[in-house]
């Protein structure tokens, strides 16, 4: 499976999903701070992300900032993209579940390197969203 991750900056978070990535056997493209070693603009961090999902160069991707809000945000506005702005396990599941989210936005400063290997064990115990949301999910789709 493919994915791609990036940060504006080298959050401890960041850093960990990365490499829980590759452990797990991903195939991990890294975009931002996680490619340069240095602080990257988020909204470009967030674009390169969501167009590799978009456009199906990956089929997940997880976008990270201060606060998650930005690069959640710009995520969203590459068409086909649903990215949902995780703190914790439960909220993570529930995004996958009935909001077919395919792109994990995470605040780099709230959460830890624990809270985030939870998040992501949620996000990748959901394979399909829960059939009684595909309606809703399809009102969404392509807006």
């Amino acid at each position: 499976m493919r994915v791609s991750i990036g940060s504006d900056d080298l959050y401890p978070v960041a850093v960990t999903l990365c490499e829980e990535l590759k452990r797990r056997g991903f195939e991990v493209k890294v975009y931002g701070a996680l490619e340069t070693s240095r602080v990257e603009p988020w909204p470009d961090v967030a674009f390169s992300v969501a167009s590799d999902v978009a456009e199906g160069r990956a089929d997940f991707g997880i976008v990270i900032c201060y606060t998650g809000t930005g690069v959640s945000i710009a995520a969203n506005k590459v068409r086909g993209v649903r990215a949902a702005l995780c703190f914790d396990a439960e909220s993570a599941r529930g995004a996958r579940l009935w909001n077919d989210a395919n792109v994990l936005a995470i605040s780099g400063r709230l959460t830890t390197p624990q809270v985030g290997k939870e998040i992501l064990d949620a996000w990748l115990s959901i394979k399909e969203p829960e059939e009684s949301e595909l309606k809703n999910i399809r009102k969404i789709a392509d807006k």
